[in-house]
């Protein structure tokens, strides 16, 4: 069996780790079928017992306007919030152990009020609103003195744990700044120390320069599977201007980069025709006032499937070890995605 182009090593310059390559497993014999595929059933306009269409009940007793368009309100059933109650202190004899109150913000932002529409169907138009929105989000709350950070995330699929298929994100603006993030500061600052150079820019032109992991590109922005992809459809999504946050996009770039959001959407949808399951986070600097002018905002999406119905599960290596094996080669996915026709 030929192991060329399938069997190595990549280093993960974000993450500072090792991901395992054996794409050659990836033919390897399975005996429990992957369940949980609805994404691709067909949905109403307007869903009478679906808490995010509008006008009707939330669980908590409130109710939705009768809105047309982005649509946003505070989280239900918060993460975080504002008036979260303060905690006892604990006090263990090393010193390891510590408690605080979950003090931020939770919001939910519907795309549309169509129940039946997704990132992929709702028009340009809806688009742009919706990032115009995510911009104005991290901009207000950036401005309140408890907030260190505004993450945004999109859980899309039951596979991905999504409670309801109305197209929505959600927003969680806290006082700690999320790991994920913090890693990508660590690794682009001493970057930065080394080589006077942006991390981030660096992947952005490696990967211009191959072209061979680029799904899509427009004036201002870039699609592509990393170098150093984890997931089998992994796929980073870079604003082409330095931009540490959402906060300082024109609106020609809030249109591009959600334009070309959109489009990585749309392909994966054709890829297996199928509402494709994913998880995407808007990756922004720290809004604490300091200067992140190492890092760069993009948008990160990790889908769950290699083959259609096949999930990728972390398990021992990946839970237990903390280094991804992965069961495919990125170049080989990124072909595939750049093939779907739109």
């Amino acid at each position: 069996m030929s192991t060329t182009g399938k069997w190595e090593k990549r280093w993960h310059p974000i993450f500072e780790q090792w991901v395992v390559y054996a794409a050659h497993r990836n033919t390897r014999p399975w005996s429990v079928p992957a369940t949980g595929f609805s994404e691709s059933e067909s949905r109403k306009s307007y869903e009478p017992d679906c808490y995010l269409c509008p006008c009707n009940g939330r669980i908590q007793g409130d109710q939705n306007e009768d809105y047309q368009g982005v649509y946003i309100f505070d989280n239900d059933h918060p993460v975080v919030g504002m008036d979260a109650p303060d905690v006892l202190k604990v006090h263990d004899e090393a010193g390891l152990y510590h408690t605080a109150a979950a003090k931020g913000v939770a919001r939910v932002i519907c795309y549309t009020e169509r129940h039946d529409l997704n990132m992929s169907t709702i028009p340009k138009s809806s688009v742009e609103e919706v990032f115009l929105a995510l911009q104005k989000q991290t901009i207000e709350l950036s401005l309140k003195p408890e907030i260190q950070s505004v993450f945004i995330f999109e859980n899309r699929g039951e596979l991905v744990g999504v409670s309801n298929p109305h197209p929505h994100c959600q927003l969680y603006a806290t006082d700690f700044v999320f790991e994920n993030v913090q890693e990508g500061l660590f690794a682009s600052a001493k970057h930065r120390a080394r080589t006077g150079r942006s991390l981030f820019a660096d992947i952005v032109a490696e990967e211009t320069k191959a072209q061979i992991r680029v799904i899509a590109e427009n004036e201002h922005a870039i699609a592509f599977v990393p170098f150093f992809a984890r997931w089998a459809y992994e796929v980073m999504v870079f604003p082409k201007g330095e931009h540490q946050s959402m906060a300082t996009l024109s609106e020609a770039e809030i249109r591009g980069l959600g334009a070309l959001y959109q489009e990585v959407v749309q392909r994966y949808d054709g890829l297996f025709d199928q509402e494709f399951p994913y998880v995407m986070s808007l990756m922004q600097a720290p809004v604490d006032g300091e200067d992140y002018d190492h890092y760069r905002l993009h948008l990160w999406l990790q889908p769950p499937l290699r083959q259609p119905s096949l999930q990728k599960y972390p398990a021992g290596p990946e839970r237990g070890g903390g280094n991804f094996m992965a069961d495919t080669i990125p170049e080989e996915k990124a072909a595939e995605l750049r093939a779907v026709k739109l």
